[in-house]
Order: structure tokens, then C-alpha cells, then sequence
């Protein structure tokens, strides 16, 4: 673990630990709005069948970017385990403290973020 002074790892964890339990919560409510559109229309009501298709897709990818959370906040905890947690696992350098209040499940340093943000774009 960072001997960071500042570095508050147990604070982190409960703090990681409260957003799973948040993201798993909402999750539980979510799984009814990504069901399959129901073809008839007197059940849909007043709503299109392109309208409830529409909340239907983003259903679905606000549930593909809860379940990426979640394996974020997995993975910290796991980092907090094995006392790996507050190190970039690309350099293995400290993760500065303010960017860990930011994003507690942060795996790269601000360098290491920025380099691989400017990899992914597109040329």
C-alpha cells in the first residue's frame, strides 16, 4: 500500500464498499426497464413502440456501465486485499491522493491515464 500519510486506506475501502452496495441496489431495480419490448400495442399504452425501444437500449447500456463499475470497485477492493492499492499498476508509482478522492477505484496514475487516453484516440 501508498505510504502516503494522507492515503486513508480504510476510509477508501468503506467508501468503495458503500458504492457497490449502492451499484448492486440500483441493479436490482434496473432489470425491469431492459425486459423485451412488448410487440402489442394496448400494452405499451400511449408510448410508441420506438419510444420503448429507445428506453429499452439505454436501459441496457446504463446496466453494461453499472456492471463495468462494479468490476472497477471489485478490483480496488481486491488491490486493498493484497495491499496493492493506491500504485499505478502501469508505472507502479503512487496514485496522488486527490485523484484516489476523485476515483477511489483509479488503477493508473494521472500520467499513465493521460498516455493511454491518447493511445485510444483515433489518428
Amino acid at each position: 500500500m501508498s505510504d502516503d500519510p494522507e492515503l486513508d486506506v480504510a476510509a477508501y475501502r468503506d467508501r468503495l464498499i458503500s458504492l457497490k452496495e449502492e451499484l448492486e441496489a440500483i441493479a436490482e431495480t434496473g432489470a425491469e426497464a431492459a425486459r423485451p419490448v412488448e410487440l402489442d400495442q394496448a400494452k405499451v399504452g400511449r408510448l410508441s413502440r420506438m419510444d420503448a425501444m429507445r428506453s429499452q437500449a439505454m436501459s441496457i447500456e446504463t446496466e453494461r456501465r453499472r456492471v463495468a463499475e462494479l468490476g472497477r470497485i471489485k478490483t480496488a477492493l481486491t488491490r486493498i486485499e493484497e495491499e496493492e492499492f493506491g500504485f499505478c499498476q502501469s508505472c507502479g508509482e503512487a496514485i496522488a491522493a486527490p485523484r484516489l478522492a476523485i476515483d477511489p477505484a483509479a488503477l493508473l496514475c494521472i500520467d499513465c491515464a493521460n498516455k493511454a487516453e491518447d493511445l485510444a484516440k483515433p489518428r
